[in-house]
C-alpha cells in the first residue's frame, strides 16, 4: 500500500502543496498548514495491524524503525527515502510514576512523560528529526537549500544545530541575548551553527526569522512549520502504547508557542480515527502569568485574542506572547473539552521543587504544568481516581541556575519553601553528628 501525505491549510480553504515544499503559509487566505494523510490508505491496515507493527518495531536496529518516531513512519512522512532519514533513535522516553507526589497531592495515579531524557535534553528532537530528514530529502531531490534557520528560546536552536550537524546541514539559529540558559546557548555553539544573539525577546526574534526565510534558501523550522508537529505527534501514540493502549484521563502540558498540543492533540485524533483508541483525554494547557495570551483568551471563550508582551519568567521557552500555533490549539483545545492555567513564578518554582524533593528533577515549565495541576486538583476538576500525565519538556539540568538560584534562595518573587542549601561545618566529628541528628533524627 502507498501512504501519502501533503500540507493543507487549516482554515478549511482546501488549499493543497507538497510536504516539500518550501512554504508556510496558504497563499489563498494565510492561514497555517498541517501535514494530513490519506487516512483511508492508513485504514486498509487494522487497527490491531498497526498496533502490532508498532509494537514489534519498538527499540530494534532495523533502520530508520528503532526511533520513536520512525517506527510511526506511515503515520509521519511515509513519502521519505530511509536513507534520507537523519535520525538520533529519539522518542522512547519513559513514563515516570510520579507514585510519591501523586499520594501527598492526592491523585496516586500521577504520570510524568520525561520527554527531556533525548538527545539534546527536551522534546524538540521529536519534530526536528521529521524537520531534518525532510530538508535532506529536499536537498537530494535537487532543491536549492543552502540552511535551515530558528527563532528560539533554546531548546529549538539546540535540536535543530545537532540535527543539521549529523546531517552536515548549516544551521542558523536567533536567541534572545541574554534571555537563555547557558546550558541552552553551548549547545548550538558547540554544533557549529551560527549564533546570533539579538536584542530582543523571542518574538522580536521570529519576527526577524520570517523575514530572512522569505529567501526560499533558507529553510523556516519554526514550529509554524507544519513538519515539527509530525514528530511531537508521537507523544501521544508513544504514551497510549505504554499504557498497553488505554487513555489517560487528563494530558497537562506546559505550552508557549504552542505548537505541542498542537501535536499531541493530532497524535489522539489520528489514533481515534484509525480505532486504536475509542476515547480522547481531557487536555489542560499550562502558561507562566508573565507570558499568557492562550490563558487571556482562554477567559473569553476564545472569542478574543490579543498578543501580549511576555515578561521576563523562569519559565524561559515559553516567555512568548504570541505564539504562532494559536489558531492550531484552539482548534485542539475545542475537541478535547480543554482548559487553560495559569501559573506565577512563585507556584512554578515551588511546584518544581515539590516534585524534585519525591524524585523528580523537573525544568521550570514542568514546574509551570504541576502548579497548574495542583489547581485544577484543588479546584475538583481533576479527581482522585483520574490517570494523568504531565508532559516533561525538557531535562532539569538544562537549567542549573534555576534550580541553584532557588536553594541559594534567590529567586525574585519566589519565596522558597523546599529551600534545602547546603549545611557548612568544619571537619569536626561532633558538629557533623549534631547536624545529621538534627536532619534525620536521632
Amino acid at each position: 500500500m502507498t501512504y501519502r501525505a501533503w500540507l493543507e491549510c487549516i482554515r478549511g480553504c482546501g488549499r493543497r502543496y507538497s510536504v516539500y515544499d518550501v512554504i508556510y503559509r496558504c497563499e489563498d487566505c494565510g492561514g497555517l498548514l498541517d501535514v494530513e494523510h490519506d487516512l483511508e490508505a492508513l485504514k486498509t491496515r487494522s487497527a490491531a495491524g498497526w498496533m502490532r507493527l508498532f509494537e514489534q518495531r519498538t527499540r530494534t536496529n532495523e533502520w530508520p524503525y528503532g526511533s520513536g518516531v520512525w517506527g510511526k513512519k506511515e503515520w509521519v512522512l511515509p513519502q521519505i527515502d530511509n536513507e534520507n532519514v537523519v535520525s538520533m533513535y529519539e522518542g522512547h522516553t519513559n513514563c515516570f510514576w510520579a507514585e510519591r507526589l501523586g499520594k501527598e497531592i492526592g491523585v496516586p495515579d500521577l504520570w510524568i512523560k520525561l520527554c527531556g531524557n533525548s538527545h539534546t535534553g527536551s522534546f524538540k528532537d521529536l519534530g526536528m528529526t521529521v524537520l531534518v530528514s525532510a530538508v535532506r530529502q529536499m536537498i537530494a531531490d535537487g532543491r536549492p537549500i543552502r540552511a535551515v534557520a530558528c527563532a528560539s528560546t533554546g531548546d529549538t536552536s539546540a535540536a535543530l544545530a545537532a540535527y543539521c550537524a549529523a546531517a552536515g546541514i548549516p544551521a542558523i539559529v536567533f536567541l534572545p541575548r541574554g534571555k537563555v540558559s547557558t546550558a541552552q546557548l553551548v549547545q548550538p555553539i558547540a554544533h557549529g551553527a551560527t549564533v546570533l544573539a539579538l536584542d530582543t525577546d523571542f518574538d522580536g526574534c521570529m519576527k526577524i526569522v520570517q523575514q530572512v526565510t522569505a529567501d526560499k534558501t533558507i529553510y523556516l523550522a519554526n514550529s509554524m512549520n507544519p513538519l515539527r508537529m509530525e514528530g511531537q505527534k508521537t507523544v501521544a501514540i508513544e504514551l497510549v502504547q505504554q499504557f498497553d493502549w488505554e487513555v489517560p484521563d487528563w494530558i497537562v502540558i506546559p505550552v508557549g508557542n504552542l505548537g505541542n498540543v498542537s501535536a499531541i492533540g493530532k497524535g489522539f485524533l489520528m489514533m481515534k480515527e484509525l480505532g486504536l483508541i475509542n476515547k480522547l483525554p481531557r487536555i489542560a494547557c499550562a502558561q507562566s502569568a508573565r507570558a499568557n495570551p492562550l490563558y487571556l483568551s482562554y477567559l473569553t471563550g476564545f472569542k478574543e485574542y490579543r498578543p501580549v508582551k511576555a515578561g521576563k519568567t523562569l519559565a524561559s521557552a515559553i516567555q512568548i506572547g504570541d505564539p504562532v500555533s494559536y489558531e492550531r490549539a484552539v482548534k485542539v483545545l475545542r475537541q478535547f473539552n480543554g482548559v487553560v492555567e495559569q501559573a506565577t513564578e512563585d507556584e512554578l518554582a515551588n511546584a518544581a521543587a515539590r516534585a524534585d524533593r519525591t524524585g523528580l528533577y523537573t525544568c521550570p515549565h514542568t514546574g509551570v504544568a504541576l502548579a497548574v495541576l495542583f489547581k485544577l486538583i484543588e479546584r475538583g476538576e481533576i479527581h482522585r481516581d483520574d490517570r494523568v500525565v504531565v508532559i516533561s519538556t525538557a531535562h532539569g539540568l538544562k537549567f542549573t541556575d534555576f534550580k541553584v538560584g532557588y536553594h541559594d534562595g534567590v529567586l525574585a518573587d519566589v519565596v522558597a519553601r523546599y529551600r534545602n542549601p547546603p549545611i557548612e561545618l568544619p571537619a569536626d566529628y561532633d558538629a557533623v553528628r549534631r547536624a545529621i541528628d538534627k536532619a534525620v533524627g536521632e
